[in-house]
């Protein structure tokens, strides 16, 4: 009986424990963005941040009964800034890698974007490194399609140019400052290629889908030591992806499933 009586106990405690986790009400939550990434999170004309990635963090906000609050920061600042406490919470659909998780730490996978080459209608340019070669292509600087264009094409001769966001990215190659863009595949869907400023512009061959460079999928970002918060947006997200919030805002922004992209 005093076995049962103690394991009882032990069980309790767990459960009370994981309630514990998934409840920071009141708690204030500072919550990094990059607001240039159209469909996923942008601004409004009036400057009210939206997006399905906003859409779905403060959804889990909600679910954990936490104040959130953002923090505009540009995105290869958004590792440091972590790191110094700047913010709690990276909220920009960073791709979860090997490279970063050295850094820190991430929730579940919240969605998965795959990376594609963007070129003028009619170019015979792929996303090989002979076909690029002597080419200028566009990235944002600390994005995985930068480490992947630098680590793969650069070598052979590929010019990689970084850029602070990716809406300079678009300028430049609608400009024809450049000969390519690399980027997730619905910034570049949404963001560009549906717009009137990229109506002579398309994908270029296959999507790239290297483990190494583009890990899973995107989540987000923590510091490793803060496991009652990332256990708390875990939780959340198990939530909304059980009751069906999470499916109304795919639905809201798209008409496939962007948690299992391919």
């Amino acid at each position: 009986m005093k076995k049962w009586t103690i394991a009882l106990s032990l069980a309790c405690a767990a459960l009370s424990g994981a309630v514990h986790a998934a409840d920071l009400s009141g708690r204030e939550i500072r919550l990094a963005v990059d607001p240039t990434y159209p469909p996923l999170e942008f601004k409004l004309a009036d400057g009210t941040l939206t997006g399905f990635g906003v859409d779905i963090t403060n959804a889990l906000c909600a679910q954990m009964h936490a104040k959130c609050t953002w923090v505009e920061t540009s995105f290869d600042g958004m590792v440091p800034g972590l790191l110094a406490r700047k913010f709690d919470v990276i909220s920009s659909s960073m791709t979860i890698t090997p490279k970063r998780m050295e850094q820190i730490a991430f929730s579940s996978k919240i969605s998965n974007a795959r990376a594609r080459l963007v070129t003028r209608r009619g170019s015979s340019l792929l996303p090989e490194a002979a076909s690029l070669k002597g080419k200028r292509v566009g990235v944002e600087q600390g994005s995985s399609q930068e480490d992947y264009a630098r680590a793969m094409w650069q070598p052979a001769g590929v010019e990689i140019v970084a850029y602070q966001n990716q809406d300079q990215v678009f300028a430049d190659l609608t400009s024809g400052r450049l000969d390519a863009a690399f980027q997730a595949s619905i910034e570049a869907s949404d963001g560009f290629l549906k717009k009137p400023e990229g109506k002579d512009f398309a994908f270029a061959g296959p999507s790239i889908d290297d483990p190494k460079y583009f890990g899973q999928g995107d989540g987000l970002g923590m510091r490793k030591q803060d496991v009652e918060l990332r256990e708390a947006f875990n939780k959340a997200l198990a939530a909304i992806l059980a009751n069906g919030t999470y499916a109304r805002i795919n639905k809201k922004y798209f008409d496939f499933d962007i948690y299992g992209a391919k």
